[in-house]
């Protein structure tokens, strides 16, 4: 199954620590050094998000934030403003296959990889627990059907 990308920024609002600039080349166009597996990659500021990356006001609030991320502030979306260039670690990222939300539309919790759930709140982990024994022996499209199935009964939406 597919990742997806709901573009809420919360990979990227900690990146700091993985992601540094090491030099700036000019022509928004620098050298971003990864602490974690030490490659260093030339990154370009997409041509189409230059005003968007002067404008810094949308991650004042985040200091551990990637320094290419930003926020759309007509649509509240998270946009990496390297995307055509970013590193491997960005492109190869997946945060979740399904995304569970509460009756208001809030993250509740997430399925990664393969069969891998993360509640994000103590009602959806109560849930879990009580379910997770009934799903033994489930895989692939059967296993996401009867969580899909579970948590839809219970109020909460998934997103594929």
């Amino acid at each position: 199954m597919a990742c997806k990308c709901c573009q809420c920024g919360s990979c990227c609002s900690h990146m700091r620590i993985v992601h540094a600039t090491i030099e700036e080349r000019g022509n928004y166009t620098f050298i971003v050094h990864n602490a974690y597996n030490g490659d260093v990659k030339e990154v370009r500021v997409d041509p189409d998000k230059i005003a968007l990356f002067e404008d810094r006001s949308s991650i004042e609030e985040l200091p551990d934030a990637c320094p290419f991320l930003r926020f759309d502030e007509k649509t509240g979306k998270a946009l990496c403003t390297v995307h055509l260039t970013r590193p491997d670690l960005c492109r190869e990222y997946c945060c979740w296959r399904l995304l569970i939300l509460d009756p208001r539309g809030k993250r509740a919790g997430r399925v990664m990889y393969q069969t891998t759930f993360l509640p994000d709140d103590d009602e959806l982990s109560r849930l879990w627990e009580r379910v997770q024994p009934t799903l033994n022996g489930l895989c692939g499209t059967e296993w996401d059907g009867a969580v899909i199935d579970v948590l839809t009964r219970a109020g909460y939406r998934v997103r594929r």
